[in-house]
């Protein structure tokens, strides 16, 4: 299910966009901005994971790796 929403840029912004879609990659403004916004979420989650990460790192939990040999 699709939730419609209604969004307002400034005309340089959509200039930009418009730019982006006659390269070819994207038809409509909808999926530049889908794309846009997945990419957006994916990153706040990979930051979020090395915040964690560095915590645990912090706390003594992590593991210094002098050589590949050490992953296992």
């Amino acid at each position: 299910m699709r939730t419609i929403i209604n969004i307002s840029l400034p005309e340089q912004l959509n200039r930009e966009i418009e730019k982006v879609m006659r390269k070819g990659r994207y038809a409509t403004k909808s999926e530049f901005l889908r794309e846009l916004i997945r990419e957006k979420l994916e990153e706040e989650d990979i930051l979020a994971q090395i915040r964690k990460s560095e915590a645990e790192f912090r706390t003594g939990k992590g593991k210094v790796l002098r050589s590949l040999k050490d992953l296992r």
